[in-house]
């Protein structure tokens, strides 16, 4: 028998993308999809891709009667939203998964230094399983709220896990550079400065660490899963930039080496690290991560290489930021919590061209 999810924030880009995941998932009924400033509209008029899957009308968020009706949901709101209602969910029984940062960090002090806002839910802080399952899997498995993560620290861990776990590379001076498409900025970026006439044609780099400001969001993030996995505080210099693309994430990490270490032996960590995980794979020989090759997917590419002359690793992942990088984890992690085979409504490949 199916099992009821219902997607909170389906008129957005991630909370769309799941819906579009779900739909035919072979083990789901989509039972509710809400859009507060859309209500009361058939998603398929929002997302036309969606027309002859999903004949849902969106409604306005009642945390009550969708926690009582649903197995899991999938709350894709934006960063400081989902903390007002998770609650509400889990007291109804039901299992959550946050696509936002609501959840993400372990420390409540840290939400006021990185996303401006003080947590009003920090008591579940603490149980939330962090929700990259190449880390966490087990946690993920028996968790009733899983945190998903951010689209870069996804792709940033992935990429450097391997080397920092093996104490391959020093715990500072890892330089992670991203690039992000405009899909990132979610449906309403239009306003902010990311529609088609502001963003063709044109790189730019945000949430650069100076001045006032500790830097991008997801940097704290990404600090706090690496130092986990290296047993100790690491840190990291993050900065993301916007590209003329609509969907696509490519991170280029820089880290300085701790011991002697060959392109062939680095390569050797990530084949062992990543083996039987169904949605990383491991570049071989001279081919790199591109953005196109996981376009529409839920798998991330990652590639190392060591540069001896600077004694430095240079770790490469693409994934799609809608995919990997937030609903297609948020099934993956879903999959996982109601014990369905992990790449259930995932298997599929990237689109291509």
């Amino acid at each position: 028998m199916p099992v009821r999810v219902s997607v909170i924030g389906a008129s957005g880009y991630g909370g769309a993308e799941a819906v579009r995941l779900l739909a035919t998932h072979p083990q789901v009924h989509l039972a509710h999809v809400t859009a507060d400033t859309q209500a009361n509209q058939p998603l398929a008029s929002l997302y036309p891709n969606l027309r002859g899957f999903v004949d849902l009308i969106t409604e306005a968020l009642d945390p009550a009667a969708i926690g009582g009706d649903s197995h899991l949901v999938i709350v894709s709101l934006p960063s400081g939203k989902a903390m007002e209602i998770v609650p509400e969910l889990l007291e109804r029984g039901t299992r959550v998964i946050d696509v936002a940062a609501d959840f993400r960090l372990k420390d409540p002090a840290q939400y006021p230094e990185w996303y401006r806002f003080a947590h009003t839910a920090p008591q579940y802080l603490a149980e939330a399983a962090y929700g990259l399952p190449e880390l966490h899997r087990d946690a993920i498995r028996g968790a009733r709220l899983v945190a998903n993560p951010g689209c870069y620290p996804a792709a940033a861990l992935i990429a450097l896990a391997p080397l920092v776990r093996a104490g391959a590379v020093r715990r500072e001076g890892i330089v992670i550079d991203a690039k992000s498409g405009v899909s990132g900025a979610g449906r309403g970026g239009r306003s902010g400065g990311f529609a088609f006439a502001d963003t063709n044609e044109d790189v730019r780099a945000y949430g650069v660490p100076g001045l006032d400001a500790p830097g991008h969001n997801h940097t704290a993030e990404i600090e706090q899963e690496l130092s986990d996995q290296a047993g100790g505080r690491v840190r990291v210099t993050f900065v993301p930039h916007l590209i003329p693309m609509t969907r696509g994430l490519l991170v280029t990490a820089y880290a300085p080496l701790a011991r002697p270490l060959t392109t062939p032996d680095a390569m050797a960590l990530y084949r062992e690290a990543y083996a039987g995980e169904p949605f990383v794979r491991v570049l071989p020989g001279q081919v790199l991560p591109q953005t196109k090759a996981t376009a529409g997917s839920n798998f991330c590419d990652v590639a190392v290489r060591i540069d001896p002359r600077a004694e430095v690793a240079v770790a490469i992942a693409a994934l799609d930021n809608l995919g990997k990088g937030a609903a297609g984890q948020a099934v993956q992690n879903m999959n996982l919590m109601l014990g369905f085979p992990e790449d259930a409504g995932l298997r599929v490949p990237a689109l291509y061209p």
